[in-house]
């Protein structure tokens, strides 16, 4: 059975309330009312059971019945125990039980989290004693030790508290921390495979150009052109492409047209269905344009995703040259 922190409260909270039971019991002379101890026993039992095994919404916080509770014993032991003796016998090693008792009720108080409830508890058991004992008595027969558990066990809390605060904080930031590595992998991936295809597309050309000491066709021109092109398109806005939107794209450039494509974080986070649709729509909206110029943007908008705009050469103002204008919404039509 595996031990925690709270069993292991528990079973100290339990034993030392039966311990202080058993000493109430072991009278050495008569009491003179010894219902009255008896009730006592009894009242304190019932508090300190309940306060230590009452469970409560957090599983920590002591419920406000038994704080209830603990407060009329707090109040009634010392008074049942002193009734029920002569003031002769107040003294006495088994009338004294109660000042133990009662500072681990209030011990119990502040372990779980009512630290107010436990130091009323620990003044009245103060005013209490002094009341029945004496003050310089009853701080001599236990008074002292009672104090002293409280602000010890008020302490602890308070350092174990904000021990459990910066373990806490600590989880975060490994977890922020381990998410921001995933992330920079997954760049650096992205990366390498951009680099890889931008090589595999001007690699055969670059080869070409040496090998004919820079003296091109055409065909060789044009096919540079569309190489530096699509390279660009890779660095520059990978995320909008398939092989689709990668054809569309070349088929327009071989018609003359400039085609610019710029990836803004306007498809961060989106979903993989929808993204896939938003590159099909891309690629029909770019194989139907005729425009001269062609820019496809994907910004940082709530509501649209992609932004393409055409603009025809010649145009007299320049609301005149858009000949294309297509939006691409975030969601799903």
């Amino acid at each position: 059975m595996r031990r925690t922190v709270r069993s292991m409260t528990t079973a100290l909270g339990v034993g030392f309330s039966l311990y202080f039971a058993a000493r109430a019991i072991w009278w050495i002379e008569q009491p003179a009312v010894p219902l009255l101890i008896i009730a006592a026993i009894v009242l304190y039992l019932a508090a300190t059971l309940t306060a230590v095994l009452a469970s409560s919404a957090d599983g920590v916080r002591m419920p406000a019945g038994a704080a209830v509770l603990v407060l009329v014993a707090g109040i009634a032991v010392p008074t049942l125990v002193s009734l029920a003796l002569v003031p002769q016998m107040r003294g006495a090693p088994f009338a004294t039980w109660y000042i133990g008792a009662i500072g681990v009720l209030a011990v119990v108080c502040i372990v779980r989290r009512r630290l107010l409830l436990g130091w009323i508890v620990l003044a009245i058991l103060v005013v209490s004693a002094s009341a029945y004992m004496g003050v310089g008595r009853a701080f001599t027969l236990g008074l002292v030790g009672s104090i002293t558990w409280v602000v010890v066990a008020h302490l602890l809390i308070i350092f174990w508290d904000r021990a459990v605060r910066d373990t806490e904080r600590l989880a975060d930031v490994q977890r922020a921390v381990s998410a921001w590595n995933a992330t920079q992998l997954v760049r650096q991936r992205e990366r390498r495979v951009r680099a890889q295809r931008a090589l595999a597309i001007a690699g055969p050309v670059l080869s070409r150009v040496v090998a004919a000491s820079g003296v091109l066709t055409e065909q060789e021109r044009l096919d540079a052109r569309l190489a530096e092109g699509t390279m660009r398109d890779e660095l520059r806005g990978a995320v909008l492409l398939n092989d689709a939107v990668r054809r569309a794209i070349a088929d327009a450039r071989r018609r003359g047209a400039v085609v610019t494509v710029f990836d803004e974080g306007g498809l961060e986070g989106m979903e993989p269905a929808r993204l896939s649709e938003i590159r099909d729509e891309l690629a029909t909206v770019l194989a139907g344009a005729r425009s001269n110029r062609v820019i496809v943007r994907a910004g940082r908008d709530d509501r649209i995703a992609v932004t393409v705009v055409g603009r025809a050469a010649g145009g007299a103002h320049d609301d005149d040259a858009v000949d294309l204008w297509h939006e691409i919404p975030r969601a799903a039509p």
